[in-house]
């Protein structure tokens, strides 16, 4: 005889599911085949109609039997993967992870990128397609996230750390501790002292901790913190190139970069060329994550490796503890690594 999950018996049992779907149609002022055909997602809905029906169901918190049953036999074996974007050189390693930790734990992976979609858009995956989640910094709202712990999904946070009322497992990289050495390293080794930080996207996590080593750096050399130093890169090529190139024109001065990630390095590298600014000689630059370009490029790129993929795969394992109901750790907190190469002063190094 199977056991059930303690998941899966609170979805079944109904007391917890008081509501059917007779409700929600009620309530959204539809026919039951249209519920059914929003649930399904096979045949379209008119946007305003499938609306209504998703607000019925979150009012309601009803879960279809069919999410139900299949939670209870873990008939999807499936794990979904929610992110913002697939792009740059940061997102192809932890796909690389979590795929090939999915696999190797029997599972199969799906995957949505909440890139340009409405809010009520961001349900792609969940209780009703997957047997637990893998939710990427800033790419699930938090009253998604606040009904999914509700109802005892299996979640696993990358990058983000949830409010303290949701004890969310997190898996991580130690980004503050990295930049304060990157930065020190500019200013002990190379007399750096106008360092500008072009950091990543508002709200996020991992671009506010760097941004917090890179402050503590200068703090404890004594250096004043410049408010015009810091500019906007987002984790992007172009918006690094576009700002860096308006820091010249506006001709503020500066001895070197720290560039978010390395692909905001990019960026930084072809502004300063296309100004004639030498690397490192005028300014040094440095990145963070070390993709694999980070040694190809010239001068080659000083950085702080990151264990990119092994965030990935980790946050498999996490997931997967969490589905056979075993003992996780809250937070997993992974190490970071100063590699240094020639962008930031340095001479013979590979």
């Amino acid at each position: 005889m199977k056991t059930l999950s303690e998941n899966a018996f609170k979805l079944m049992n109904p007391k917890n599911r008081s509501h059917t779907i007779s409700d929600v149609a009620h309530r959204a002022g539809v026919s039951i085949a249209t519920v059914s055909r929003v649930l399904n997602g096979t045949t379209p809905v008119v946007p305003e109609t499938a609306e209504r029906v998703r607000v019925a169901i979150e009012e309601l918190q009803f879960v279809p039997r069919t999410a139900a049953r299949t939670l209870a036999s873990r008939k999807t074996n499936t794990i979904g993967l929610i992110l913002s974007e697939i792009g740059g050189a940061f997102f192809p390693l932890l796909l690389k992870g979590i795929e090939a930790e999915t696999r190797a734990m029997g599972y199969e992976l799906l995957i949505h990128s909440t890139q340009g979609a409405h809010a009520s858009q961001r349900k792609t995956l969940g209780e009703h397609n997957t047997d637990g989640l893998l939710v990427f910094t800033s790419s699930l709202a938090m009253e998604e996230l606040e009904r999914l712990h509700k109802i005892n999904f299996p979640i696993v946070l990358m990058h983000q750390t949830p409010p303290e009322e949701l004890p969310i497992p997190v898996v991580t990289i130690e980004n503050k501790d990295g930049a304060e050495k990157l930065v020190s390293h500019l200013i002990d080794e190379h007399g750096r002292r106008r360092i500008v930080y072009m950091r990543g996207p508002v709200g996020h996590e991992d671009s506010q901790w760097r941004e917090r080593g890179y402050r503590e750096a200068l703090e404890k050399h004594n250096i004043p913190f410049a408010p015009e130093l810091v500019v906007e890169g987002g984790f992007e090529e172009g918006l690094a190139f576009a700002n860096m190139q308006k820091m010249i024109q506006d001709g503020i001065e500066f001895d070197a970069v720290f560039a978010g990630d390395d692909d905001t390095a990019i960026g930084v590298y072809r502004a300063l060329k296309m100004s004639n600014r030498l690397i490192p000689d005028e300014v040094a630059v440095v990145g963070f994550d070390d993709v694999q370009f980070a040694r190809y490029i010239s001068p080659a790129l000083t950085t702080i490796r990151a264990p990119i993929e092994e965030v990935g795969r980790e946050s498999v394992r996490q997931l997967i503890c969490l589905l056979n109901g075993e003992q996780i750790e809250g937070l997993v907190l992974m190490r970071t690594e100063l590699v240094i190469r020639e962008s930031c002063g340095c001479r013979n190094h590979p």
